[in-house]
């Protein structure tokens, strides 16, 4: 490529970052990585009545949660601001009117009521062009009389209007097709059509990276920059993401918002790897990579035409990975406080229980379903001590348990390794099976049919004193059972 590439993320402060909104920025951020160029973030504030208070932060807060940074922006004046549509209206007002004298716009004075008395197809508002004619000189003196007004775009006739996007190949409209659309409000402020162009051009951006929504509207958008003489970027749209064949995915349908799914446990770069796959596949078909993997691998031409399917089983599985393949202790600082806030929370040893977690979650937010019952021991039905394939019943039961409590008395150091030798010794000196004291004893120690690990791992992480508590009293169970018979 001849000169930098420029991208640009431009989110509207109206609600939270929604996953679509995400893997546009994620895609405009690792090509312009890809190919050394820089990453501007632009807030699109225009649209003051659906700005959501909080929203703005938001933005700065997944950015900088997903990885991604940006070189310019709001707080990283890189020569081209402000950063925020707001604060640029004296620039828009002074590029529709230069457009208005380069004879790409025009002043229409059409009240509302008159506008909505028109009716094109389908029921439809159609502008039928009333003040498209009126003479610089009419426009001047009903501006001068303090009469309101819009700036409209002069979409020129019997031409079409086309362009080559980098996923999608050729695209051609009519300009019989394309309205004349209103650029500049009433109240100053432009339209979307009209900003992103503006700013786009002054900020130098040379890929324009957004939804397949705006590939046909974008030769009206090419119309303003060959109006002004200004050299079009080039453009990249990405198909949709949907929650399944038919329906788009939506805040209506679930989660889908990052910060959503940040709350529930999932770490943020695995759910930013997930997002990248959503419409572009590597060449080397990997799934699992980090973002400099990310940057390295993207190409347009892994990019698909077809719109994705967004399968959180999938983005689970892909956590799971990233959860695995942590260090010890990595994972023990991401699970601490999913394991504060279960039941089981400070009550026992929470590394034995981030050891215990590590392969046994796919999200961080499944810690506290999974260890809530080591806070919940009380009495609990014997016959969880039946397993004819183990050949336990509550008379085997009982003399392993009565095992278990012997050996526990044993163990010198208490680590899992400590334990295990300890209770296969006692084992083989009761002459019993090491499996039907190990499956008597987990029983014994948590009174549930199963549990994320094994005798050894719930003794490791109960402790040696609670362990001794809950094998006496599982003891005490089953000699009150068999005295009952």
């Amino acid at each position: 490529m001849d000169k930098t590439v420029r991208t640009r993320f431009a989110p509207s402060p109206t609600g939270f970052m929604h996953i679509g909104n995400l893997r546009t920025g994620l895609y405009a951020y690792l090509f312009a990585r890809h190919n050394g160029g820089k990453f501007i973030l632009r807030i699109e504030d225009t649209d003051r009545e659906r700005m959501v208070e909080g929203a703005e932060e938001m933005v700065y807060r997944t950015l900088a949660a997903a990885g991604i940074e940006y070189d310019e922006g709001p707080d990283r004046d890189g020569g081209c601001g402000p950063y925020i549509q707001s604060e640029r209206a004296g620039i828009y007002r002074e590029y529709a009117e230069k457009l208005v004298e380069l004879g790409g716009a025009y002043y229409c004075f059409c009240t509302k009521e008159r506008l909505e008395g028109l009716h094109g197809e389908n029921g439809t508002h159609t502008y039928d062009r009333h003040c498209r004619g009126l003479s610089a000189a009419e426009a001047r003196a009903r501006i001068a009389a303090g009469e309101p007004y819009v700036i409209r775009q002069k979409v020129p006739d019997g031409i079409v209007s086309s362009y080559t996007d980098m996923v999608f190949g050729e695209i051609s409209v009519s300009s019989d097709d394309i309205e004349d659309g209103v650029l500049l409000k009433s109240d100053g402020m432009p339209t979307y059509n009209f900003a992103n162009v503006v700013d786009d051009h002054l900020m130098g951006i040379t890929h324009v990276i957004r939804g397949t929504e705006y590939l046909s509207s974008t030769p009206k958008y090419n119309l303003i920059y060959d109006a002004f003489g200004w050299e079009r970027p080039q453009y990249m749209h990405l198909p949709p993401i949907m929650k399944d064949a038919a329906r788009k995915l939506s805040k209506r349908y679930g989660d889908a918002n990052f910060e959503d799914f940040i709350a529930k446990g999932y770490l943020p770069q695995a759910v930013v790897n997930y997002v990248a796959l959503l419409g572009w596949c590597p060449k080397n078909n990997a799934e699992k990579m980090t973002m400099a993997e990310m940057i390295d691998a993207f190409g347009v031409d892994g990019i698909s035409v077809s719109s994705s399917i967004f399968d959180e089983a999938k983005m689970r599985w892909l956590n799971g990975e990233y959860l695995k393949a942590m260090s010890e202790e990595e994972f023990f600082a991401a699970a601490k406080p999913w394991i504060e806030r279960s039941k089981a929370g400070g009550k026992f040893d929470e590394r034995e229980i981030a050891r215990l977690m590590q392969t046994r979650v796919d999200v961080l937010g499944e810690i506290p379903d999974k260890i809530d019952f080591l806070d919940e021991f009380g009495p609990y039905d014997l016959s969880m001590y039946e397993h004819k394939k183990m050949k336990v019943d509550i008379e085997v039961a009982k003399k392993a348990v009565e095992v278990s409590i012997g050996a526990i008395e044993r163990v010198a150091e208490w680590t899992e390794d400590g334990i295990k030798q300890a209770v296969a010794a006692a084992a083989e000196e009761a002459g019993m099976k090491g499996g039907q004291v190990m499956f008597s004893m987990r029983v014994a120690l948590t009174g549930q049919p199963s549990t994320p690990g094994g005798a050894i791992e719930m003794a490791a992480v109960l402790g040696r004193e609670e362990s001794m508590r809950r094998l006496r009293f599982s003891a005490k169970l089953l000699k009150e059972h068999t005295a009952a018979e």
